[in-house]
């Protein structure tokens, strides 16, 4: 029921002491922080009595300790044990009865619970959420059979899955020490291990709301929710300050190529990953230049790999690029492809290659860059639309570094990126000793040489 979560959006957050109007670009928030810590996002949305109430933690899996792989999302699937006032499963049960919705989610860098209520059933969830933030209460009654419940979880969304599993692998080989390189639903022999006590140091380590975000949009502002706030989340104690202490990730000196074959595998597939950095670790407008490279490079029908590959030569059922620049410490840009039928791998790599190789050589024109940058601008337009959107954002921002100023500020910074910013990112990224490729193909038949 519960889910690994992946990338939200654009990304991006101040949180003012007493609540303060952000200057209007994107979603013009107001922002407070309790005496406790807690920080607070509201985005005013009146369409539809409707809200959106989710509970960020500045915690995931690339914060356990050695040799817990899995403990972040094993926690995020016991948050939904039951408290003492609440009985284990009646959680989401109280929320459905009451008309909502509700799930949770768990990243490298953050874990993530929300439910989406009318607006006159948001205190219920109010206090269901600030009781579980301080009273879980877990046995191994209940702990046991839900370790059981992720471990078949692991079993068939990755080791029943060729991609992720050929994923799973890339992603040890791009991170050589840094924990982005464990899975974030853990490895299954650290799984097996994990116990209530681990769950429970976990949970009063990072659990509190000095550690957490909490961001409501729809229909109601920040005058109306502090009061709530106060008298929800107020009471829960501060828990111990948490600095996010990582281990640093050493030079790369050679470029890796993994290569993989499964009778599961639909067709050939080909990927690779650069490191590269994200908004919190880049310099200057570097991160901003990469996504407007991504939107030029890979980012759709009129990208020049999709031209040049699916439509011009006709070697490739599909191509593209993405970057999400939203981790904590650093990121990837990946770029992806399948050869249509008739052709091979070694044919579409080289294509993709020579596409690079052209990019370096010849650069981005102003008008590309002009085209990418109306692209992602009409992109953050829309996100006003949904409900759901600008709290994603804001917090997968605050949780990763990023300010209420950086999210509002986006627009002003993308339309500053020139031509000349997207070549210089293209060439410190495309470095041969920065990339991990990865290579899916079916299984050959008995055989077959």
């Amino acid at each position: 029921m519960r889910t690994i979560g992946k990338a939200l959006l654009l990304g991006l957050l101040v949180v003012a002491a007493a609540p303060a109007s952000v200057r209007a670009a994107v979603f013009s928030p107001q922002t407070f922080t309790l005496e406790n810590g807690l920080e607070v996002v509201v985005v005013t949305n009146r369409r539809a009595p409707i809200v959106v109430h989710m509970m960020w933690y500045r915690v995931g899996a690339a914060d356990e300790p050695a040799g817990k792989s899995g403990i972040a999302h094993f926690l995020e699937h016991l948050m939904f044990k039951g408290t003492k006032s609440v009985p284990p499963g009646e959680f989401s049960k109280i929320v459905a009865r009451n008309g909502g919705t509700d799930n949770a989610f768990t990243t490298h860098d953050y874990t993530g619970y929300f439910q989406k209520v009318a607006r006159d059933k948001l205190e219920l969830v109010m206090g269901l959420e600030a009781d579980r933030m301080q009273n879980l209460v877990l046995t191994d009654r209940v702990v046991l059979p839900e370790r059981d419940v992720v471990l078949e979880e692991r079993r068939s969304r990755i080791e029943n899955d060729p991609s992720a599993q050929l994923y799973e692998q890339t992603q040890t080989a791009l991170y050589l020490h840094h924990p982005y390189r464990i899975p974030v639903i853990g490895w299954k022999h650290e799984i097996e291990k994990l116990t209530t006590g681990d769950a429970l140091d976990f949970y009063r380590r990072f659990y509190a709301p000095n550690n957490a975000i909490l961001i409501v949009a729809g229909d109601i502002s920040a005058e109306e929710l502090r009061p709530l706030s106060e008298k929800y989340y107020g009471p829960v104690p501060r828990g111990p300050e948490i600095a996010r202490r990582r281990a640093a990730e050493p030079p790369r000196y050679a470029a890796t190529r993994l290569e993989m074959e499964s009778p599961r595998a639909g067709q050939p597939s080909w990927t690779r990953y650069y490191t590269a950095p994200g908004y919190r670790t880049a310099n200057g407008r570097e991160a901003y230049a990469l996504e407007v490279l991504s939107e030029i490079f890979g980012g759709g029908a009129t990208s020049r790999l999709y031209r040049a590959l699916v439509v011009e030569k006709g070697i490739a059922s599909s191509a593209g690029s993405w970057y999400s620049p939203n981790d904590f410490d650093m990121s990837s840009f990946g770029l992806s492809g399948s050869p249509r039928q008739g052709h091979d791998i070694a044919a579409l790599e080289a294509a993709i290659e020579a596409e690079i190789a052209k990019l370096l050589a010849d650069g981005v024109t102003e008008d590309e860059v002009a085209r990418a940058r109306n692209s992602l601008l009409a992109g953050a337009v829309y996100a006003r639309d949904s409900l759901s959107t600008a709290p994603n954002i804001f917090g997968r921002a605050l949780t990763t570094g990023s300010s209420v100023e950086d999210v509002e500020q986006w627009p002003e910074r993308i339309e500053e990126v020139t031509a000349e910013d997207v070549n210089a990112a293209a060439r410190r990224l495309f470095t041969p000793r920065n990339a991990v490729t990865g290579i899916l193909r079916p299984a050959r038949a008995a055989g077959r040489s």
